[in-house]
C-alpha cells in the first residue's frame, strides 16, 4: 500500500521532536508539571513514544495502531502544554497568545493523527 506523503511528514515530525528529547532534556523537564513524579523518566518514555511511533506509522501494517498511539500521546502530553501556558517559569518566554494558540493546535495534531486510523 502506498501511504500518502503527509504521512511521511508527520512521522518525520514525530521523530525529530522525540529525538529532541535526549538532545535537549532540559526544556521537556522544564514543561512537565510537578505533579508528575521523576520527570526525567516521563521526558525519556515521551521522547522514545514519539520516535517510536512515528517509524511504526511508515509501516503499512502498523499505520493505524501508531495513529492511535499518538492521539493518546497527544492527550497525555496535554498536561505539559497548559503547564506551560500557567506557569510563567516554564513558558520560555513566549508570549501568552502563543501559548494559548498551543492548546487547540493539540485538536489540530489530533485530527490530523485520526486521518491515519484507517490505514
Amino acid at each position: 500500500m502506498n501511504l500518502p506523503w503527509h504521512l511521511y511528514l508527520m512521522a518525520i515530525l514525530y521523530i525529530l521532536a522525540g529525538l529532541n528529547h535526549f538532545r535537549n532534556p532540559g526544556m521537556y523537564i522544564k514543561i512537565i508539571p510537578p505533579v508528575f513524579k521523576n520527570p526525567k523518566v516521563i521526558n525519556i518514555l515521551s521522547g522514545a513514544a514519539e520516535i517510536v511511533l512515528g517509524i511504526l506509522l511508515t509501516l503499512s501494517f502498523s499505520t493505524h495502531i501508531a495513529a492511535w498511539g499518538i492521539i493518546a500521546l497527544l492527550i497525555a502530553i496535554f498536561p505539559a502544554n497548559l503547564y506551560m501556558y500557567q506557569n510563567k517559569k516554564a513558558s520560555f518566554d513566549l508570549p501568552k497568545w502563543i501559548l494559548f494558540v498551543r492548546l487547540p493546535l493539540q485538536v489540530v495534531l489530533i485530527f490530523w493523527a485520526y486521518q491515519y486510523t484507517q490505514y
